[in-house]
């Protein structure tokens, strides 16, 4: 199966449960715990399903690493980026730009998350 670039991908947190909540209002899904290597490490994933193209990725608690605002972004894919981004603040969370277009690759809405981190909301619509 030919795949997109993107195979995994990590949120560093130091809340662990404040930033659970947010993620699974934002997005209206569940996260799930994974078995990690270490005890200093937790870490509770997106569904996934190992079949399907794209990325999944995780939470992540861990003494070595922490939340950065201006590292690497992530974009969830949505039908509608406004409804997710709608969600933002009574999560915890701010926006820091509503939905706005980005020409023939439809639009995107920027969030901060519970944690500092800067994530992407994208839809087709």
């Amino acid at each position: 199966m030919k795949r997109n670039p993107v195979g995994w991908f990590e949120i560093y947190v130091t809340d662990l449960d404040r930033a659970k909540v947010f993620y699974e209002t934002v997005l209206g899904t569940e996260l799930t715990k994974l078995d990690t290597p270490a005890p200093d490490i937790e870490m509770l994933a997106f569904p996934m399903d190992m079949e399907a193209g794209g990325a999944s990725g995780a939470i992540v608690k861990m003494s070595q690493s922490g939340p950065r605002g201006n590292g690497t972004l992530v974009y969830f894919s949505c039908e509608d980026c406004a409804v997710q981004a709608s969600r933002v603040e009574a999560a915890g969370g701010t926006i820091h730009s509503p939905k706005f277009s980005i020409g023939p690759y439809g639009f995107i809405a920027l969030a901060v998350d519970t944690e500092g981190n800067i994530i992407g909301l994208h839809s087709l619509k």
